[in-house]
Formats: C-alpha cells, structure tokens, sequence
C-alpha cells in the first residue's frame, strides 16, 4: 500500500553548509488558473519534525461564480492547519463546525481517530469574485493521540503574537519562537511562523529545534552566499545557526516550521495518516463503505481513489 512520491528537482547543499537541501516543489493546476505547490511530502524529505505535507494555494484570483469546491473527505491520525495571506475560506466538519478562515488567522483541526470535513469560498467572496492565496499543512500527532476523538480549533488573527525587529515582522502561528508562544494547542512541542521581511532586513533562525526548513513565499532571500526564490523549502542543517537575508528590493516573506523528529515513521495514503499500515487499510473501508462521519449540510464527497494514488490526492 505503500506510494511513490514522482521524481522531482533538488538541490544537495555544500559541506559546511547551513542547509541539508533544497526542495523545489512541482506545481498543479486545479483548474480556474487555481495552482497548488507541494513542497512535502517529497522524494528527499518525508517530514520536518511533525511536518507532514506543505502545500501552497495560489495565489489565484478567482472570477465571479467561481471559487474553491474541496468536497468532504476523510483525515485519521494528523492535524491539519490552514494559514491565508488573502482571500476567504468557509470550513464545515463533521464535528457541525461551520467556520470562515481570514488572513492570519489559524484553522486547527485535529482528526484524531477520524473527521470528514470540506472546504469551499464562501457564498459572497463566489458572487464577487477575489483573490486566494495561502498555505495548508498536515502535523503528524504523536502516536499516543492518534486516536484521539476529533476536534478543531479557531484562533482569529488578534489572538496571535506577533514581533517586530529591525524591518522583520512575525507572527508565531502555533508553538514557540523567540520567546513568544501561540494560544494554538499542539500535541508536540513544534513551532510554525509567518515571517515578513522589509528589505535587506535579516531574520535569525535559531537551532531550537533539531528539524527545521524556511520556505520562500514570496520575493528573493539570501543564505550562505547563494540566493533562493520564491516557492523554494529550505531544509536547514541540524544545530547550524541560520541567517536569512531579504535581497530583493521589495522584502520577503518566509514560513518557519519544524520540531523534534517523530516517534517513529508514518505512512500516508491519500489523505491519511498513521503509524499502522493496518489503521490505513481500516479508514479506507471505512469511508468506502460510509461508515464515517458525514458533514452537516454537505450532500457530495470525494469518494475514495481507485486505484491507488501514486501521491497524496489532497484535492480533488
């Protein structure tokens, strides 16, 4: 049951370098010029710390009457995190949760032993047409909680803390970074951040964690002597102290993330997540068979891919 990611381009890092390598993700379009960068899983890194999957949405401006339709579908065993630059998405589970996500503000939703859930542009953002840009990522739950009952979590922009330094801005989405914790609940010690660079400002990336990567949102950063674009995950040397320069004339801005490694590996088929091979080959019958939970208000579903995928079918 085990996938195979497709080969994608790399970069291995020089000795001595602050980097372990770099990963250029391939991108996908979901139609309505809506394209996805998926920087993990990959074939060079599995995860960082619990970082299970990367992907970047957008960003894309849709034209009136048409928006995001992600039908509901299943998650066991991990947490996921939605974090918007611009734009507006309306999250339903199977929980009743009904709830917009706005730029800087956090999504946590931890699957647990099972959770069905949608995501779609909400009715007024549809009719008027806008913009959608973000990023969605998958934390693997240690595997003490990965049955956990399910559960999700909204923490609004205001509620996270956010540092100023010398021409960098950031925002610390879920655990800690220089010295500043998130309000989000974690079930492992992590850190996630939103990292806004004027120009030429420089950002410090401590060895806290042993398993650490930045990626380039947006504009050029230099490390080590050599520049990186946009799009581009930085997976950054273990205990090496890192330094961040924004070269481009407009700044930069760069997520932060990583952890501890994990307490051993994980599979991940489709759009679940478990130690246990066996507890995979459950949740797919079980959402064949529609033993899972339904979303309130949703009548379509993605149904369960035949044959396997040869990656991670997050979207439909």
């Amino acid at each position: 049951m085990a996938w195979q990611m497709p080969d994608e381009p790399f970069v291995d890092s020089e000795p001595g370098s602050a980097l372990e390598t770099v990963i250029m993700p391939r991108t996908r379009d979901l139609g309505d010029g809506f394209e996805v960068r998926r920087a993990l899983p990959s074939v060079r890194r599995r995860m960082v710390g619990p970082f299970i999957f990367f992907d970047q949405m957008g960003p894309a401006m849709f034209q009136s009457g048409h928006g995001l339709d992600v039908r509901p579908h299943p998650h066991i065993g991990l947490a996921t995190v939605t974090y918007l630059f611009e734009g507006e998405v309306l999250h339903r589970d199977s929980l009743g949760t009904v709830q917009s996500i706005h730029p800087g503000a956090v999504n946590w939703m931890v699957a647990g032993r099972g959770i069905t859930h949608s995501e779609r542009t909400p009715p007024g953002m549809r009719a008027a047409g806008g913009n959608l840009y973000g990023i969605q990522i998958w934390v693997a739950v240690p595997k003490t909680h990965e049955e956990t009952a399910p559960g999700f979590t909204h923490t609004p922009a205001e509620a996270l803390p956010v540092l100023d330094d010398a021409g960098t801005r950031v925002r610390v989405i879920a655990g800690e970074l220089y010295g500043a914790r998130s309000p989000v609940k974690t079930m492992s010690e992590l850190f996630y951040a939103d990292a806004v660079l004027a120009p030429r400002a420089k950002l410090q990336v401590r060895a806290s964690h042993e398993e650490r990567a930045a990626y380039i949102a947006e504009g050029l950063v230099e490390l080590d002597g050599q520049t990186y674009g946009p799009g581009q995950l930085l997976i950054l040397r273990p205990g090496a102290e890192v330094v961040v320069n924004a070269s481009d004339e407009k700044g930069g801005r760069v997520l932060l993330f990583g952890g501890e490694p994990m307490d051993g590996p994980r599979h991940i088929w489709w759009n679940f997540v478990s130690s246990s091979r066996e507890r995979i080959e459950q949740a797919k019958e079980d959402w064949k068979a529609g033993r899972m939970e339904k979303v309130p208000g949703e009548t379509e579903f993605i149904p369960l891919p035949e044959p396997e995928p040869s990656g991670v079918a997050r979207y439909p």
